[in-house]
């Protein structure tokens, strides 16, 4: 086979390339270069674009809180600024507290004296209980001796009257007296009025007695008013904490290390329940959210690695990975939703929240609340 025509051809043409100029020729061969580089970068990123997912509706986030106040009134004090970082338990806002410290030195005040009443009859019920119980005793006493003299009175008022009898009988045999019979008389009387007295001392202690336990009964009275004494106590003691829970509700601290974000109100304002007063968040606690098109959710699932770039710092790389999904789109969350009456109906491709959480974490302050970032994942199911 003859082939001898095509190399005599190839030679000639590089011999006609070899004839160029030098100028032309170095440019010939950086066309050549570039068209080399430009086919390599664009393979490189026409594989990038089929490997991977970019996520451009990201942005950095946190969770805001809006401090309000509880209790209405003046705003007495006001020490910070917009940008301030604080510490946790830093003051933020002072509301005016005068009338509920007041309120609570009422309570407390009277609180005391119910707590000196209780001190007052607990005494009281000291010194009841031992005079009742020292006339009780005394009546018992009497009222063992009146009946031990009793059957003596008896014995003598029978013995009494048995003399009387037999000196009745003697002065009708004309063997006695009259003197004598007087004499047994007059016993016998005096025999009969000591019975009377020791039953009339045998009463009388039991009336003593009867007293000395009615005393003891006002044992219980005392212990009723003790009783009382407790849930009116338990009472103020309630509407003593719920005061002072509102004068601590009036001073409004950092809940955690945090900055402030904005402030909606300015000293000697009047601040309403519920109104609020202060947004702020932790910078140690921020997130990158991002939408994902429900096309590419299959790609991000928890615990995917993702890289996230911040718009405002090119060129620098986060490491983060895929902490939830959230179960909806946004279009479910929508405050206006968008029915179709009509029939018409046109497909839209929704999309459905993410959160990423950055592995190893940015120093605090880095990123902040609202910044726009990009989040790429490699397109593996």
């Amino acid at each position: 086979m003859d082939i001898g025509p095509p190399k005599r051809a190839a030679a000639s043409r590089m011999g006609r390339l070899l004839g160029l100029p030098l100028r032309r020729r170095l440019r010939l061969a950086a066309m050549l270069l570039g068209a080399v580089l430009a086919l390599g970068f664009g393979l490189r990123w026409l594989h990038w674009q089929f490997t991977h997912v970019v996520l451009d509706d990201a942005r950095v986030t946190s969770d805001m809180i809006m401090l309000a106040s509880r209790v209405p009134g003046w705003v007495k004090d006001l020490p910070v600024s917009a940008g301030d970082s604080l510490r946790q338990g830093d003051l933020l806002v002072q509301v005016d507290a005068r009338e509920s410290a007041l309120a609570v030195q009422e309570l407390e005040a009277r609180m005391a004296g119910v707590a000196a009443r209780r001190a007052e009859l607990a005494a009281q019920r000291v010194l009841v209980d031992q005079q009742s119980s020292s006339q009780y005793a005394a009546a018992v006493a009497k009222l063992d001796s009146a009946r031990a003299s009793l059957p003596a009175a008896e014995a003598d008022r029978i013995f009494a009257e048995a003399e009387y009898g037999r000196a009745g009988q003697l002065i009708g045999s004309g063997a006695g007296t009259q003197q004598r019979l007087q004499q047994v008389r007059a016993a016998m009387d005096g025999a009969r009025q000591r019975v009377v007295v020791a039953a009339a001392e045998i009463r009388n202690a039991e009336a003593q007695l009867a007293t000395a336990l009615a005393a003891r009964e006002q044992l219980n009275v005392i212990d009723r008013q003790l009783e009382s004494i407790g849930p009116q106590l338990r009472e103020l003691t309630a509407t003593r904490d719920r005061a002072a829970l509102d004068l601590a509700d009036r001073t409004i601290r950092m809940p955690f290390d945090g900055v402030v974000d904005r402030i909606f109100i300015d000293p000697g304002e009047y601040v309403l329940a519920a109104q609020r007063i202060i947004l702020v968040h932790s910078p140690a606690a921020v997130r990158v959210e991002a939408n994902v098109k429900e096309t590419d959710i299959r790609f991000f699932r928890p615990g995917t690695p993702v890289r996230v770039t911040v718009d405002a710092y090119p060129g620098r790389v986060f490491q983060g990975e895929v902490d939830r999904v959230v179960a909806a789109a946004t279009s479910e969350f929508a405050l206006l939703p968008s029915p179709n009456p009509s029939g018409n109906f046109t497909k839209i491709t929704q999309r459905l929240p993410i959160r990423v959480q950055l592995r190893p974490p940015p120093p605090p302050g880095l990123l902040r609340p609202g910044m726009m970032v990009q989040v790429e994942a490699e397109a593996r199911e």
